[in-house]
């Protein structure tokens, strides 16, 4: 692939994503837009890139954006933030009055698997038999988003960090692969939202999971997501990262609050300017 073509792609992914690839991912167009150009029968990346230049390439670009956008994701991943979220939503529901809802939105859920994860820890918690929690799970694709609302997994997903006692609870065997009950599923809602537009629409959230998304995004848009979170998370809500990523040095909107599983609460001066006390 030429650096002209490079180029083109890479521009379109963070125009319309915040994706931020460089010239040493070039493999990953290579390999994620191989089907692409199988289906539209596109000989090669460079000729994708030409036809995306024109005015009638919309779709075309949208397939291009889903394909370079799947993330890896798995059931409860990395396992620490799972629990601490348990500690989480108890803290929150002593804070909160017994009619109120507590909001969790797992955000590029990708294929559902971390949306569901949590879920899973909600019904594992009696203390919230009775508080109505909603699960929100949202990811720029609408082939993953239709794939989560689905909740039909492959053997191999399911082996990859869910516990037995979990599958046997909340899974039943298909001919095709495992598939999430209908009880726990109706406690997940999945939408397509892209991080980049704005976040207001989804309403505000007590815990957040952002997990292994900024890593792919350039200091600028890592500043101008997380600002956005930080306006859209309830004052004692908190912010859930992955392993390898930070604040530090990118926004001062949070301040950590368990660095060992990637937790952030709101920083005081944070909370002022969302209760309007900031001069």
């Amino acid at each position: 692939m030429n650096s002209t073509t490079f180029e083109i792609i890479a521009s379109l992914l963070r125009t319309r994503s915040g994706l931020e690839l460089g010239p040493d991912k070039q493999y990953l167009f290579e390999s994620r837009l191989a089907p692409l150009l199988r289906e539209n029968q596109i000989p090669n990346l460079e000729a994708l890139a030409n036809r995306l230049c024109k005015p009638s390439a919309e779709a075309l670009i949208s397939r291009v954006v889903e394909l370079m956008t799947t993330n890896e994701t798995q059931f409860f991943r990395d396992r620490s933030p799972f629990i601490f979220l348990r500690s989480a939503l108890l803290e929150l529901h002593a804070a909160r009055p017994k009619n109120a809802e507590i909001r969790i939105w797992s955000a590029a859920t990708a294929s559902g698997q971390e949306a569901y994860s949590i879920a899973m820890t909600v019904a594992e918690m009696a203390e919230l038999k009775d508080r109505n929690i909603e699960i929100l799970g949202t990811d720029i694709s609408l082939e993953q988003i239709a794939r989560a609302q689905e909740g039909l997994y492959s053997q191999f997903e399911i082996q990859r960090g869910l516990p037995m006692q979990m599958l046997a609870k909340y899974f039943r065997k298909e001919q095709t692969g495992w598939r999430v009950i209908d009880q726990l599923r109706r406690t997940v809602r999945f939408q397509r939202w892209n991080l980049l537009d704005d976040l207001k629409p989804l309403g505000v959230f007590d815990i957040v999971f952002c997990r292994n998304v900024l890593l792919y995004f350039s200091p600028g848009t890592k500043q101008q997501v997380l600002e956005a979170i930080a306006l859209q998370l309830a004052p004692d809500g908190v912010l859930f990262l992955g392993g390898s990523e930070t604040v530090i040095g990118i926004t001062d909107r949070f301040a950590v609050r368990k660095a060992e599983c990637g937790a952030y609460s709101l920083a005081p001066e944070a909370i002022a300017r969302k209760n309007g006390r900031a001069r």
